[in-house]
């Protein structure tokens, strides 16, 4: 390789071409030693509490070295969290310094702490190699254009930046590992499928695997144990944020250090206010995909991949209100702007080749199916979260993601008996002992595509997009999927797109 070729450019030519060799293990110094010229380079957008929970496994994966982290926050102790110093403590173990920031009572986060940690952890265990050092961004169209030899990136950032870095990422020519969901409207989860299919490049949404219970089941299904399969009922506790029901009034200053038209992005400019950020953003329509987009991805997306399911042919959603007193008047309060507490949504689907027509009901907040009478006569009661399936000769009971399935039918009250090796499982446990991004470094490298990459999760981003925009329509929704329209309801196709400012359309 001369000095006037990149090393990012010769792998994504030898991806390209299929001449990518990969060298030895005892050429390299041993088992598990990756030479540093062999590692994947990764820019790390979006530093905060999922972030850096999730840092831990890129860090300690001997095929990645992170030379860059991004962030619009430069270093705070505001952020959300899920027990008390969870981060905090993550990142001593990332350190090796078990009194980091002792006198903070906060939540650490930010491109700086996310430097700090990277550029430490290397000079730990990788402290015999020559490293020039972690670069930190505030914004990611800098950081894209600056880094030529970034390889790829993860995207841990608020729903409603996913498409956009990613779809900008992509156009420069690097691979994309990204949380879910791919989008938080339904227009631009289709151009993320399209630049994906354009660019070839290798991309994995990291909510792939999780649900691998559920697609085993609906192999079962498949294989007859209750009849056809009529309808399919999934709930969860979530939200388990502040779910707010009014826009803020008052107005703090942006923190000092916190680019705020940074993390705006896209979207129409707000006053800045902390009920729009750090973990709570899932709430809000601008800025989230609310539970669905937060846990229905993991859950659901085996059921569509193990039945082939294509976008629905319609929503329809029921959920909770609010209410306010004006002028000594009661009345419900117009809300178009956050998501509810609590809702169901029904989503339909046509019948096919061996398949009759099916519903997919939605369920959060508190929101639970009723039980067959077949399952209510065993006495069950309905865990907080769950799946249900349900088809003429009976039905299956089991956890979010398929845990503990149990078979309801014939008056009786059995395990149903699962293949561990199923097909539909595609090789997701083993792939969980070596990474969640085993697969996608594999692809990035000139193998098979990802299971996880975006183009096999097209119908399931359609249908939480959908559900959606049901709920802000507040009508049944029909859709034409190939024309991207809403046939009874013109007026709610508006929620198909995302109003952007100035310099920010796709």
């Amino acid at each position: 390789m001369t000095q006037n070729i990149s090393r990012r450019r010769f792998l994504s030519s030898a991806v390209a071409s299929g001449a990518f060799t990969i060298v030895p293990r005892h050429v390299l110094g041993g088992s598990g030693h990756v030479a540093p010229s062999d590692r994947i380079t990764l820019a790390h957008i979006g530093m905060g509490t999922q972030g850096f929970n999730e840092l831990g496994g890129l860090l300690a994966d001997p095929q990645i070295q992170i030379v860059a982290v991004c962030d619009p926050n430069t270093d705070s102790s505001d952020y959300v969290e899920w027990g008390k110093h969870n981060v905090r403590n993550r990142i001593r173990t990332y350190l090796d310094n078990p009194s980091w920031r002792e006198n903070d009572s906060g939540c650490p986060g930010g491109r700086e702490v996310g430097r700090q940690v990277v550029n430490t952890y290397y000079a730990n265990h990788r402290g015999a190699e020559s490293y020039k050092g972690c670069s930190a961004y505030a914004d990611f169209r800098e950081l894209l254009e600056n880094e030529k030899d970034v390889d790829a990136v993860k995207i841990m950032t608020p729903d409603h930046l996913h498409a956009t870095i990613s779809i900008a990422a992509m156009r420069k020519g690097k691979h994309v590992l990204m949380h879910k969901p791919i989008a938080n409207r339904l227009y631009e989860g289709r151009v993320v499928l399209a630049t994906a299919r354009r660019t070839k490049m290798a991309t994995h949404l990291l909510a792939y695997g999780s649900g691998a219970g559920n697609g085993r089941i609906v192999e079962r299904i498949k294989d007859g144990v209750i009849g056809p399969l009529r309808q399919v009922h999934n709930w969860t506790n979530r939200p388990v944020w502040p779910q707010y029901t009014q826009i803020p009034t008052d107005r703090p200053p942006v923190p000092k250090g916190f680019e705020w038209d940074l993390w705006l992005g896209p979207a129409t400019f707000r006053p800045y206010h902390p009920h729009y950020t750090h973990t709570v953003f899932r709430g809000w329509y601008d800025f989230g995909g609310g539970s669905m987009a937060d846990m229905g991805i993991y859950s659901l997306w085996p059921v569509f991949t193990a039945l082939d399911l294509p976008t629905p042919l319609s929503a329809e959603a029921w959920a909770t209100h609010t209410c306010s007193i004006v002028d000594h008047v009661s009345r419900p309060a117009i809300n178009d702007f956050s998501y509810p507490t609590a809702c169901t949504i029904r989503f339909r689907f046509a019948a096919r080749q061996n398949m009759p027509a099916m519903d997919l009901f939605w369920y959060d907040g508190g929101m639970k199916p009723r039980l067959p009478d077949e399952i209510e006569a065993h006495g069950i009661q309905i865990p907080a979260e769950g799946i249900l399936f349900i088809g003429d000769n009976g039905a299956v009971m089991a956890g979010f993601n398929g845990q503990d399935p149990r078979l309801f039918a014939r008056s009786r009250n059995d395990p149903l008996p699962m293949d561990e090796t199923s097909p539909q499982d595609g090789g997701r446990q083993a792939a969980g002992r070596r990474g969640r991004q085993s697969s996608w470094l594999q692809a990035v490298k000139g193998g098979e595509p990802s299971p996880g990459s975006f183009l096999n999760a097209g119908a399931i981003t359609d249908a939480v997009n959908l559900g959606t925009v049901a709920l802000r329509a507040g009508k049944k929704v029909l859709f034409d999927s190939e024309n991207m329209k809403i046939t009874n309801a013109p007026e709610a196709e508006k929620y198909l797109y995302r109003e952007y400012r100035r310099g920010w359309k796709l």
